[in-house]
């Protein structure tokens, strides 16, 4: 049997302000969003990949808003790989993505860290070869 990880929930404030991050600043594509009864089914994940994607789910209580931006206690929750570490830093840059960490030269690849819309913090990593 083959598994893997196929949704991570992230907790949203708007479903739609979290549409518009993830597809126009970071390039990702909307795969589905669906009504349901009182809640959507939108998920996301990166252009031309068939992993892990992105559950946004809209905070439905007051428990559920305090995570909004800080699902993980301030660490770096999510880790973006990329094959064009250069190419999606600028986009970063260019969409006004807030930047924690500029670039360095690790022994596991470059990496840059950056925030999303919320405040989750995010790895842009471009493996060592």
């Amino acid at each position: 049997m083959e598994r893997n990880i196929g949704l991570i929930s992230l907790v949203v404030a708007d479903y739609d302000e979290a549409i518009d991050f993830y597809v126009n600043k970071l390039g990702f594509e909307l795969l589905e969003d669906l009504p349901q009864e009182d809640k959507r089914w939108v998920v996301v994940r990166p252009k031309g990949t068939h992993g892990a994607s992105l559950l946004l789910a809209q905070a439905s209580s007051s428990e559920q808003e305090s995570r909004i931006g800080n699902q993980t206690g301030g660490r770096v929750f999510l880790f973006l790989y990329t094959d064009d570490f250069q190419r999606d830093y600028q986009n970063l840059l260019t969409h006004k993505v807030t930047i924690v960490r500029h670039p360095e030269v690790q022994p596991y690849g470059t990496v840059a860290v950056f925030k999303d819309l919320y405040g989750n913090q995010w790895d842009l990593i471009q493996p060592a070869e």
